[in-house]
């Protein structure tokens, strides 16, 4: 399925004359989108594979997820109902929502057993972004308990303006939500991510090649160890 940059304009001037907020620019809805499957497609996705799309808003990045895996493969966790539904109305066409039966949950608490199965891939483009550290590391618990043995996690954060600073210490979402229209950015330290997957069994790479990011944010791969995979 081919996705252009004109379809994608037109439903981002359809989405902004809606109030819906989907997540940058006219050009972050395309190309911020498109990276999340060329992200995913990098590290060994395939269209068989379970991936779980954590924040997937309006399905900026699930209308190239979606037509790309079989069907029941798709899984996406957004509090915002109201953002959702809409993305479901324009952002995807309904035969493809119909031939690919993806499935959506709406808790705001990091909730992954509510899909009941395990999922190969697990992807949060912007999310710890605005996350406090309690909020990843409930993300990170949650990772370990669903995804299969050789279970890939892809997310972007943005570092610490001051290098030696581990950076958010608050317990709250940072930034628009469904319970806000505030913007915000929340920042954590390689460092602090490092310990908090090292604490669950967990090891991080960073991904630093231009051609696989997009914007200010840095994608992060998070694995478990060779050692727990090997139990």
């Amino acid at each position: 399925m081919t996705i252009s940059r004109e379809d994608s304009a037109r439903i981002y001037s359809t989405l902004d004359k809606s109030g819906v907020f989907s997540g940058g620019s006219q050009n972050d809805f395309h190309d911020a989108g498109e990276n999340q499957l060329a992200i995913l497609t990098h590290f060994g996705l395939t269209a068989s594979s379970m991936v779980l799309d954590i924040g997937c808003g309006c399905l900026r990045g699930g209308r190239w997820l979606i037509p790309y895996l079989n069907s029941d493969c798709y899984f996406g966790v957004e509090p915002n109902v109201e953002m959702l539904e809409i993305g479901k109305k324009i952002v995807i066409d309904s035969k493809i929502l119909q031939d690919k039966k993806p499935k959506f949950n709406t808790n705001s608490d990091f909730e992954f057993d509510v899909f009941g199965t395990t999922f190969d891939y697990f992807i949060a483009r912007s999310i710890w972004t605005h996350a406090s550290k309690k909020q990843i590391e409930k993300m990170l618990d949650q990772f370990v308990r669903h995804s299969s043995p050789s279970a890939r996690f892809l997310t972007s954060y943005m570092r610490p303006r001051i290098p030696f600073l581990d950076g958010y210490k608050g317990e709250s979402w940072v930034g628009k939500s469904h319970e806000s229209d505030q913007p915000g950015i929340a920042r954590h330290s390689l460092r602090w991510i490092e310990k908090a997957c090292l604490n669950r069994g967990l090891k991080v790479s960073s991904i630093d090649e231009p051609k696989l990011n997009y914007g200010a944010q840095i994608w992060l791969l998070i694995e478990r160890t060779q050692e727990d995979t090997d139990l």
